[in-house]
């Protein structure tokens, strides 16, 4: 899959395309529909098959203090966009020039002049353009007169609810892990790499694997028991802390996992976790011992999820 960094890294091999517009966060089920449909169409006319993407995603340009929580960082998205047949991403800066074009210059500059899209999917509610001016409409009315098709992706419902970032992040900030599950296609996932801790876990006979985040909130916070993939034995079963780490005087968000019967040094290996189970909310204790009774009682809740679900 090639990345594609910007307007000014397009060339001309990279006109004519089948491609389509959005965030993309969590590629969930909806995404998904949408991309099965694109690769299909893609494969019928013979063209290339191109998501174009946001970053910073505009919430978070507009409103950086009240966006919410990403569900994937770019890393992470673009490892699932890979899993589906996405041969091109192109990543625009989301900044004042990009928001402060025209919805009509944005589809000439982006999709006529940059990519020379012939087939376009979008999702039923994308707006686009400064003042969000732009709509299907617009796109469909322009795409006859340029050249291109466009096509509108209705919306994706599970449960009799529609599908969409927003309600992956109710269900992961409510615990609730088997909806999030439903919404994705797969567990709610975050990969990151193994760095070197304080080593306090060690004291006490929990040894973790401290993954730095690289964000400054999570959709989701607490302990749970978790599967980690990215190593030779995967899936390795744990119990994680996703939090600060209030006990210790920690203020960096941060992912613990704690993994069972295992003890090896992985610093530096990418991984991925996978979160199952909800066990409690990240809390303040009184002592260093309280804390070690507490990561004794999680992590037997922990276990015993995994023995009932084997």
């Amino acid at each position: 899959m090639e990345l594609i960094r910007g307007l000014h890294n397009l060339h001309p091999r990279h006109r004519g395309c089948a491609a389509t517009i959005g965030n993309f966060d969590g590629v969930h089920l909806g995404h998904q529909a949408v991309l099965g449909q694109l690769s299909e169409r893609a494969a019928e006319l013979g063209l290339p098959m191109v998501v174009v993407i946001f970053e910073p995603q505009p919430q978070e340009f507009f409103s950086p203090a009240t966006a919410p929580p990403r569900l994937t960082r770019l890393r992470e998205k673009l490892e699932a966009l890979r899993r589906y047949a996405v041969e091109r991403v192109l990543v625009l800066r989301f900044d004042a020039r990009l928001a402060a074009l025209s919805a009509d210059a944005f589809i000439q500059r982006v999709l006529v002049d940059g990519l020379d899209v012939r087939y376009l999917v979008v999702g039923d509610d994308f707006r686009f353009g400064q003042g969000r001016a732009g709509d299907f409409r617009l796109l469909q009315e322009t795409g006859a007169r340029e050249g291109f098709q466009v096509v509108n992706m209705h919306t994706f419902a599970v449960s009799g609810g529609r599908v969409s970032s927003t309600r992956v992040r109710s269900a992961l900030a409510q615990g609730d892990l088997e909806t999030a599950e439903a919404l994705l296609g797969r567990p709610y996932r975050i990969s990151g790499r193994v760095a070197a801790g304080e080593q306090r876990g060690r004291t006490i006979g929990f040894p973790t694997a401290n993954i730095h985040l690289h964000r400054h909130q999570s959709p989701l916070q607490g302990v749970y028991a978790v599967e980690l993939f990215g190593l030779e034995q995967e899936p390795l079963p744990g119990v994680a802390n996703l939090g600060r780490r209030p006990t210790v005087g920690g203020t960096r968000l941060q992912l613990e996992v704690h993994l069972f019967d295992f003890d090896r040094e992985i610093y530096g290996r990418n991984v991925h976790v996978n979160f199952l189970r909800r066990i409690r909310d990240e809390r303040t204790f009184e002592s260093f011992d309280a804390l070690r009774r507490q990561i004794d009682a999680d992590a037997a809740q922990a276990r015993a999820f995994f023995a009932s679900a084997r």
